[in-house]
């Protein structure tokens, strides 16, 4: 009953460790997608930061720079930990959303929607829980994707997500993959409970207009659109942080922020309040496209295991 919101549902469960293999494999699809946008975002939230010059005037202009200076093949730079980070953070939100879910329809009336703020709490628990596997993938995946637009002589050059990770560990200690995770579960919580549970909400919605056939396509699309959009600009000003927190360097022992507080408050100081929105285009562009693939994959998913005879 996850993404249905209500309690009481006829059809075939799908067991449990199927809801985590389906939650990757469909964040998984998503990113192969959106890559590119993920990348251009990055670049975007780190153009003019601490008050210098932007390097990209708009993400069509960064999007050309980077394609014209780097390569176009630049544009997938960090998939492997894009993908990475979705085995991982992706398979533990949708599995966990999907259990707590279940859960909580227990103590419904059967048929009975749940409430709005069982949803978002379903949500922002997966989120957390998320994060906090899915961080040591981020941080590798932030560094690649942001690795370009540094000076040759400081970039880190990593060639994958493991190889990354190896180094992160060996030369700056094994806590470092999570340096961020505070602001990333912030952000993972915030963007769940509002990305999970508008969705299911816009679903029942949706179909109670009339307009819509159950688990249609159609109604499908539309609920993830309205997920999408309202996840990015909610949970924009908490993804630039993380971005800055997990990009920065630390010179002679001392990082460049203290954590979130500090960095929304240095952006805001010197690049001005709306640049915690920086990257909008990208990040919406990435975010909405990535929502309704994956919720769409999910349920497609989910509709055809029930369909099959497999046990």
């Amino acid at each position: 009953m996850a993404l249905n919101g209500k309690s009481g549902d006829k059809s075939r469960p799908t067991p449990m460790g199927i809801q985590f293999l389906f939650g990757g494999l469909s964040g998984m699809g998503a990113t192969c997608v959106v890559q590119p946008i993920d990348l251009v975002k990055t670049r975007m939230q780190l153009s003019g930061e601490k008050g210098a010059a932007r390097a990209h005037k708009s993400s069509l202009h960064a999007l050309l720079n980077i394609a014209r200076n780097e390569g176009v093949t630049t544009l997938y730079t960090g998939l492997s930990a894009a993908l990475l980070r979705q085995a991982t953070y992706t398979t533990a939100r949708l599995g966990s959303y999907a259990y707590i879910m279940d859960l909580f329809a227990k103590t419904q009336n059967p048929g009975e929607a749940l409430p709005l703020w069982k949803m978002m709490l379903a949500g922002m628990s997966a989120g957390g829980i998320g994060a906090v596997i899915g961080t040591p993938a981020e941080v590798a995946l932030i560094r690649m994707t942001s690795d370009g637009r540094l000076p040759p002589e400081q970039r880190r050059n990593y060639k994958n997500a493991f190889q990354a990770l190896g180094s992160i560990a060996k030369n700056e200690g094994v806590l470092t993959m999570w340096r961020g995770c505070s602001s990333t579960v912030l952000r993972a919580m915030i963007l769940n409970a509002c990305q999970l549970a508008s969705y299911t909400k816009a679903k029942l919605m949706l179909a109670n207009t009339g307009y819509f056939r159950a688990d249609s396509v159609p109604l499908q699309f539309g609920a993830s659109l309205v997920s999408g959009f309202l996840s990015t600009v909610v949970s924009m000003p908490v993804d630039m942080t993380k971005t800055r927190i997990q990009t920065m360097k630390v010179i002679n022992g001392v990082p460049e922020y203290r954590g979130p507080i500090d960095v929304l408050a240095k952006v805001v100081r010197t690049e001005g309040f709306f640049s915690l929105w920086k990257g909008f285009t990208p990040y919406l562009f990435r975010l909405g496209p990535h929502t309704t693939i994956t919720f769409l994959l999910l349920e497609q998913m989910n509709a055809f295991y029930k369909r099959s005879g497999s046990p």
